[in-house]
């Protein structure tokens, strides 16, 4: 139950004045369904207007005059705009709408009338010109028009005014709540209390105060940090105190690692020796194991799973897509095989009598392994003993389907595996609740692929140069940022270039894409792993998880559109076979400072860690890896990259407050519920919805 404190911030959104049924879905689309996430949207910008006759008037600064009106000039056509001709004492002073409401502006503006307006001015032609004022007042109004302005997201019909409006609705309505932070860390900080800090962060007054860096904006950025790395901690609490069951290595899993071609690297065996101490613990294992591309983590979870496989248990190894899973029971299914562990693979592909037999299999004991899709944690997939549970990209799959595969057995451990390089920095916030095993080796015999930048005005050598390769037996990938053309992007798109190089190479060009059907998007893969298609031209579906050792040549399309970490991810499908590889980058020139430094990067290094926080510190704030694509949670204060530094300092303090307070009873604990409350961020590292 919500604090009753709260009430007033948990009323519908559509409760604020002026929010009728037309508003309403838009204000709830833009902010949320709450009172409270009004009050969360915040200002992006400052309009500052400077009061101005036409003769001191400067293109491209929001500027107020006051004006008589002149004439008006009603289109001619419907495609042109009405504009009113203005002036002062200096000169002419031109309005335009470009759409309608001419007879509304002939009626309320007519000739003669003096007028107070404001907006950005503009140059047409040997005119002044303001487009669609955002001020048009009797002239007698003129000081109602604010010097400086706080502009707010806009959607639709919900102009960005009326969004400042209700925002500064919803902060009247905002109670003053019991402070949750430590008083010494907020004093040494010199932050506002929390409504204070809201009041400011709706009044700005400079364009510093709308910066993370504001003392306003951290305060309130520290309180979801917090809030969300206290419900980690308190997770990541309550599955170190389940029981589960203790697993311990034996001859089994050393008889598969003997039977390997290649030998352990110093991270796996440091990274199964941290695994095999949690599953024997009796204690619940969440842990990560995260890796660059092709460092080796399946085979570490398969150790782990013929662990648990000579301890009479199973294991599931959930993957994210058909491609990815089929490609794990491949790597796994014969090593295991070969000491009489029995694997099935199960994706939403098998019907019928074949999917029934695999399901007896599992529900029987007999298959101690089972990898697949979401068709694993299926109502009618059942374990007659599940101990182990292996999600590989975990953070492509929601929390709910998580636990619904993991509820599958009684107190599995689980073991999660990513290879998306995200920043330490900004570790926690994606991994608060999970231990962490990093896997920082290559694997013996990967060999480093080169990677050069040209502009794509030299596609065609580029082409003359695949072609030769190709001739001599290689085989090569395409990558495009998209599947068809499209008028409104200037994208390359995948579907086209596929075409185009087939007319240059011949039928062995194939291509796939994510909107192919499974069987469609199979048989496209199967047939290049196997080499009867010499060069994939594909999108960002191969991005994870396609292992083909053949393949040696990667060439990227407007390379300057991906994120680093993107690229590094795709530029990691080759170098895995014996050929020299190489990795070209196509940029449409010329290229921004900023893009030219992050190929620069990708040249420079192939360490997946170095290259992320490399990226975050060249972009800054905003969405600097792809965040919202790689997991991370939906802050509606803190910007995870511009406050990275707050990050650890809140799982700190999250982790003091619970070995001090596990039941949050203390005067600060009470009010720190309150904040959970408030943000609605569960113990399971979720968020209510709304």
């Amino acid at each position: 139950m919500r604090p009753e404190i709260l009430f007033p911030l948990f009323a519908p959104s559509a409760s604020l004045k002026g929010v009728g049924p037309k508003l309403a879905p838009t204000l709830e689309r833009l902010a949320g369904p709450y009172v409270r996430d009004v009050l969360f949207v915040s200002p992006h910008s400052i309009v500052h207007r400077s009061r101005a006759t036409t003769a001191e008037a400067r293109e491209g600064e929001a500027q107020t005059f006051v004006v008589a009106i002149d004439k008006h000039f009603p289109p001619g056509r419907r495609d042109l705009p009405y504009r009113i001709r203005t002036l002062d004492e200096a000169g002419f002073l031109f309005l335009v709408w470009f759409r309608g409401a001419g007879e509304h502006l002939a009626l309320r503006h007519p000739p003669g009338a003096r007028r107070a307006v404001s907006g950005k001015v503009e140059r047409f032609r040997d005119e002044i010109t303001i487009a669609h004022p955002d001020y048009f007042l009797p002239a007698e109004q003129v000081d109602e028009i604010p010097s400086f302005e706080a502009i707010y997201p806009a959607s639709g019909d919900l102009h960005a005014r009326t969004v400042r409006k209700l925002a500064l609705e919803a902060l009247a309505r905002a109670p003053e709540l019991p402070e949750w932070q430590d008083a010494a860390w907020i004093a040494r900080q010199r932050w506002p209390g929390w409504r204070a800090a809201l009041a400011a962060m709706h009044a700005p007054s400079t364009d510093a105060d709308l910066a993370p860096s504001a003392p306003a904006r951290r305060r309130l950025a520290y309180d979801e940090l917090f809030a969300h790395q206290l419900a980690l901690a308190q997770r990541k609490a309550g599955q170190k105190a389940a029981a589960a069951p203790s697993i311990r290595s034996g001859r089994l899993a050393e008889a598969v690692e003997r039977a390997l071609p290649f030998r352990l690297t110093g991270a796996q065996v440091r990274s199964l020796g941290e695994v095999r101490a949690d599953l024997a613990s009796g204690q619940r294992m969440s842990r990560l194991l995260q890796g660059d591309v092709g460092a080796g983590k399946t085979m570490v979870a398969m150790l782990a799973m013929a662990d648990a496989a000579q301890a009479g248990l199973q294991s599931a190894l959930m993957a994210p897509t058909e491609i990815l899973a089929r490609q794990h029971f491949e790597t796994i299914a014969e090593p295991l095989a070969a000491q009489g562990i029995k694997t099935v693979l199960l994706t939403g592909r098998d019907r019928g009598a074949p999917r029934s037999e695999k399901l007896a299999h599992l529900a029987s004991g007999q298959a101690a392994v089972a990898v697949g899709t979401h068709a694993l944690f299926q109502d009618d997939v059942a374990f007659r003993s599940l101990a182990l549970t292996v999600i590989d990209e975990q953070h492509r799959f929601g929390v709910s389907e998580r636990k619904r595969l993991t509820d599958k057995g009684a107190g599995a451990h689980v073991l999660a595996m990513s290879a998306t390089p995200i920043p330490r920095t900004l570790e926690l916030t994606v991994y608060g609740d999970l231990d962490i095993s990093r896997l920082e080796e290559k694997p013996p015999g990967r060999k480093p692929v080169a990677t050069r930048a040209a502009p794509k005005t030299r596609i065609g050598e580029v082409v003359e140069r695949l072609r030769a390769v190709i001739a001599q037996g290689a085989q090569a990938f395409w990558i495009c940022p998209l599947v068809a053309e499209s008028e409104d992007s200037d994208l390359a798109a995948a579907e086209a270039r596929a075409a185009a190089l087939r007319r240059v190479l011949g039928p062995e060009v194939g291509l796939v894409h994510g909107q192919l059907k499974p069987a469609e998007k199979d048989a496209v893969m199967a047939a290049f792993a196997e080499g009867r298609i010499k060069l994939l031209v594909a999108t960002t579906v191969v991005e994870v998880g396609v292992d083909v050792p053949a393949a040696s040549i990667m060439v990227i399309e407007q390379a300057e559109r991906f994120g680093l970490a993107q690229l590094h991810q795709l530029r990691g499908r080759v170098g895995r076979g014996q050929a020299e590889s190489a990795c070209v980058l196509l940029y449409d020139p010329p290229l921004s400072a900023l893009a030219q430094s992050r190929l620069d990067i990708l040249r420079r290094t192939d360490d997946g860690f170095l290259i992320a926080e490399k990226d975050l510190e060249l972009r800054g704030g905003g969405d600097p890896l792809g965040l919202k694509q790689s997991g991370f949670p939906a802050y509606r204060l803190a910007d995870p990259a511009a406050h990275r530094d707050l990050i650890a300092v809140a799982a700190d303090d999250a982790r003091l407050l619970l070995s001090r307070d596990p039941d949050l009873t203390s005067p600060r604990g009470r009010a720190v519920r309150t904040l959970q409350a408030l943000f609605d961020w569960r113990p399971d590292g979720g968020q209510a919805a709304g």
